[in-house]
């Protein structure tokens, strides 16, 4: 067992049964063993890469979207340019790049940094400088906001409900009879929905509330959130998943030591934004989106300055059986603006949000 396991397993002993959220939590961000809290988990090193780590082009393109979001919305000054958990801080350093020639951009921008690993703000600085950091989403600034997300929604916790001949249980993380960590199902509950004995639901109540905040603060101040995850649009069954030395590892063998993630569904974060006063758009699959936005000739230009790895990167960001298809990209934005470039409305029916589907931890809104 690692440290972190035998502190969950002794936990579990005491007071029964943890959810599944509560178990991602403590992997994730124990302040001691938490995945998130003790190492750099980025790279070839690491455990996983993320797509600004595997070009440049990736966040130069994004970064060119927000600030053509800005321009739309008449340049307001000052703003705020934030991400949600900027890893080592290389989208957010390749975003300042490559808006560094939009006139007053740079100059109006306050950038915050979501952030609450010590270690990664510490890499963050070193390679941004100061920003402003801060703890949580309630805490950006009530001012315009151009946002970021990519790779966030996936790492919060989750939870899960499966259909029994009973009716819907939660899973929960228990003990084995060897006293080794394992999954089980609780007490069945009465909840309205339907679907095959089997059959598993996933929720991210965290996830809703989040983009509830950041819709807010655009929909009272004016701009824009990219978010950019591996996902579906009203996702169902099982896919949580753990990954350790960039390979897949079950999710309860190595606690503290391996990424825990889930697909997100964006149709609850589209219903949360739209509630909150915002426009959201259709999810687009990031391979169509980085065309759109010109990655092709990025690429290019790059192969023809001497980069060697510009065709690769490029395959890999947006072939459909790599990066292209199952990384989705949405935008929310301020109404009575343009959507940011290379997305559409999401069509909404008689003007209204999609409705809630309830499940453990409360409602929770999805389509």
């Amino acid at each position: 067992m690692t440290p972190l396991a035998r502190i969950i397993a002794a936990r579990i002993r005491a007071e029964g049964p943890m959810a599944l959220d509560d178990y991602m939590r403590l992997c994730l961000m124990h302040p001691q063993h938490g995945y998130y809290s003790t190492r750099d988990p980025f790279g070839t090193h690491g455990d996983f890469t993320t797509a600004p780590e595997i070009s440049q082009m990736f966040g130069e393109l994004v970064g060119l979207a927000i600030a053509q979001s800005w321009l739309d919305q008449g340049a307001p000054v000052p703003f705020t340019l934030a991400e949600l958990g900027p890893g080592r801080g290389t989208l957010m350093a390749d975003v300042l790049r490559a808006t560094a020639r939009v006139p007053g951009f740079r100059q109006a921008a306050t950038v915050a940094l979501v952030e609450t690993s010590s270690h990664l703000r510490g890499m963050q600085r070193e390679r941004l400088g100061e920003v402003l950091h801060l703890d949580s989403v309630a805490d950006l600034p009530q001012a315009p906001l151009f946002l970021i997300a990519n790779e966030f929604f996936d790492a919060l916790p989750i939870r899960q409900i499966q259909r029994t001949a009973q009716g819907w249980a939660e899973r929960m993380v228990t003990l084995d009879a060897s006293g080794a960590l394992a999954l089980a199902l609780g007490a069945p509950q009465p909840l309205p929905l339907d679907g095959p004995e089997g059959e598993i639901r996933e929720t991210c109540p965290e996830g809703a509330a989040i983009m509830a905040l950041v819709a807010g603060r655009i929909a009272s101040h004016g701009g824009a959130a990219i978010v950019i995850d591996y996902g579906t649009w009203d996702g169902r069954g099982d896919s949580l998943q753990a990954l350790r030395a960039h390979a897949h590892d079950d999710p309860l063998a190595h606690p503290g030591d391996a990424d825990l993630t889930a697909h997100v569904d964006f149709a609850p974060l589209a219903a949360a934004a739209i509630r909150a006063g915002a426009l959201a758009s259709v999810p687009e699959p990031q391979g169509p989106w980085l065309r759109a936005l010109g990655i092709e000739a990025r690429a290019a230009r790059l192969a023809a300055a001497g980069d060697t790895g510009a065709a690769e990167a490029l395959d890999r960001l947006t072939a459909p059986a790599r990066m292209g298809h199952l990384f989705k990209a949405m935008a929310v934005w301020a109404k009575d603006s343009p959507p940011p470039p290379g997305f559409r409305p999401l069509p909404l029916r008689d003007g209204a949000a999609p409705h809630d589907r309830s499940g453990p931890g409360g409602a929770g809104p999805a389509t």
